[in-house]
């Protein structure tokens, strides 16, 4: 895996979902319907404990989190990167970020849910990230295809 000098994060806001809306479209698979809708991203934005971060490369959108804390447990909600720039450390870094901000905000865990056969499993993995739970047949994939949902938890403290 290479990793890529030069990403830059920054803290994201309403005015950063067209980009949000632009990565999510072009990095998530349409067959398995989990890209959400700019209103389902607005919506949560709104929310107390919501962050959105921002990667760059060169000054050009490259991915994002999206994040929410309540009291000691925080949960990455959507992370992606453009297609173009995966494997370069993006989502790596971002990662990183989301699990630095949940600490400082004081969550002592970190969870997510991915589909299993994702490829972004080995991050998380590589990442401290520790499979925890699994809801069977919870991502309906092409010709009406179950996946199972795992979920992961990663400790901060």
């Amino acid at each position: 895996m290479s990793t890529m000098l030069g990403i830059d994060l920054r803290s994201g806001a309403v005015a950063d979902l067209a980009i949000v809306d632009r990565i999510m479209q072009a990095a998530f698979d349409a067959r398995f319907g989990e890209a959400w809708t700019h209103n389902q991203v607005l919506g949560l934005l709104a929310m107390p404990g919501v962050w959105l971060t921002i990667a760059e490369v060169g000054g050009e959108p490259a991915g994002f989190a999206l994040c929410r804390r309540v009291l000691e447990e925080a949960e990455l909600l959507l992370l992606a990167t453009a297609p173009h720039l995966r494997r370069r450390g993006v989502a790596a870094a971002l990662l990183r970020a989301v699990a630095s901000d949940a600490s400082a905000q004081g969550a002592r865990t970190l969870h997510l849910e991915v589909r299993d056969g994702n490829e972004a499993i080995k991050l998380y993995s590589n990442e401290g990230f520790a499979k925890v739970g699994e809801r069977r047949d919870y991502y309906r994939g092409p010709n009406g295809r179950l996946f199972n949902a795992l979920t992961f938890r990663r400790d901060l403290s």
